[in-house]
């Protein structure tokens, strides 16, 4: 992960902000604070974090309306956010990724647990933080730019689609699962039934155009990326 990476951490409890500062400086990212959801506010519209890792009680609101004020917003609905928060019930849990949280974490968290999950969720969600171009056959996939190319010409593709591809690219020979799939695209909190996996492949195809044989059924298994 990219060492410019910036993360707000919005906690009003002087222990957890020093514990989080240490822990993620060590993985060379900026780190900034706030200790109030209006504080957060300021510091989101004065410079856009990459990751936000959000108290649920903090003193002036919830970080639930922090939460919901940016899913809202144009300029800042996509920024990832993990929950740390005391409340450990699933309603309170569900609560927050209803809202739009990409992941929940519940106090007390051990440090190690909090890095991993925020650069997987920045792998996900952010890949040009931390990957160059991905290459198959005439396909180059750009994460900098969201862009896909097939021989030269780029090519309308979807969100989800896009995700796929990249997915693929990136464990290309290897066979997944729908079930796999939706696990390491969507994550575990996704409603979405298997054979919806089915429907993206057919888009991904039809993207693809000339370059569509990449994408491979494995009968009974699921689907590869395959240049073989």
């Amino acid at each position: 992960m990219a060492d410019n990476t910036r993360v707000l951490l919005v906690e009003d409890e002087p222990a957890i902000v020093e514990l989080v500062r240490y822990s993620l400086r060590e993985a060379g990212w900026d780190i900034r604070s706030a200790d109030t959801v209006g504080a957060a506010w300021d510091s989101i519209t004065h410079a856009r974090p990459d990751l936000v890792l959000l108290d649920w009680m903090l003193p002036d609101q919830s970080g639930l309306r922090l939460l919901s004020r940016l899913r809202g917003d144009r300029d800042f609905q996509d920024i990832p956010v993990i929950m740390l928060t005391a409340k450990s019930m699933e309603e309170d849990k569900i609560a927050g990724l209803d809202t739009g949280a990409d992941d929940y974490i519940t106090k007390p968290f051990s440090p190690r647990e909090l890095l991993a999950r925020s650069r997987a969720l920045l792998r996900r969600k952010l890949p040009h933080l931390a990957e160059a171009p991905l290459r198959a056959g005439g396909v180059v996939l750009d994460p900098g730019s969201c862009t896909v190319t097939v021989d030269g010409q780029p090519i309308e593709i979807g969100h989800a689609e896009f995700k796929l591809l990249k997915f693929l690219m990136a464990h290309r020979e290897r066979v997944f699962s729908r079930a796999q799939l939706l696990d390491k695209l969507w994550g575990d909190h996704a409603v979405i039934e298997e054979r919806t996996v089915d429907v993206h492949v057919l888009r991904l195809r039809k993207a693809l155009k000339s370059a569509d044989g990449l994408i491979r059924t494995v009968r009974s298994v699921g689907y590869m990326l395959s240049e073989k």
